[in-house]
């Protein structure tokens, strides 16, 4: 593996939880998708999708992308999902990849997707709708030596793992 690669997959590990390639691999699997079809759904090129996958490249610098993720992924870990006709897996794509944005409060407004967002979720919607895994990163690097119980909640809700949110909330509110 070059520096480069080990780099990139690297920085994705802290930006985004884990390496992209990681995360889109599942997503292939779960969703039964070909790469050129995740493509689409995320609002991405398939060679760029490859590149972040690779390692090759490092960042989605585009947040309605990791909107459209953070919602192909949601949808991949519904109780339930193996039993949903081909038919509903497929417009629920079909709604992801018509998703542009996330409104000026950070959070799909999907009628059917707000009731079942847990808090940690929507957390995460938020913070990613409005700042790129890097500036999060940056943010939380400023006020890391004053503040760094913030910085740890910019970093997990920010950059983390949706379980790992989840866990935080819990531990955090005695939930």
């Amino acid at each position: 593996m070059s520096d480069v690669v080990a780099r990139n997959r690297a920085l994705q590990a802290e930006w985004y939880g884990e390496p992209l390639g990681d995360r889109f691999r599942r997503l292939l699997d779960r969703l039964g998708l070909s790469q050129s079809g995740l493509a689409g759904v995320l609002g991405l090129s398939p060679p760029m999708l490859s590149q972040l996958m690779s390692g090759q490249r490092a960042k989605i610098s585009n947040p309605a992308v990791l909107h459209r993720l953070a919602a192909a992924e949601e949808l991949a870990a519904e109780p339930g999902f193996g039993d949903l006709p081909a038919g509903e897996v497929a417009a629920r794509l079909d709604r992801i990849r018509a998703e542009t944005a996330a409104t000026t409060a950070g959070l799909r407004v999907t009628p059917e997707r707000v009731p079942e967002r847990s808090p940690a979720r929507a957390l995460q919607a938020l913070l990613r709708s409005v700042a790129s895994a890097q500036e999060i990163e940056d943010a939380a690097a400023l006020i890391d030596a004053s503040h760094p119980e913030l910085a740890r909640v910019l970093r997990v809700y920010g950059n983390g793992r949706t379980g790992e949110a989840e866990e935080h909330l819990a531990r955090t509110l005695g939930a």
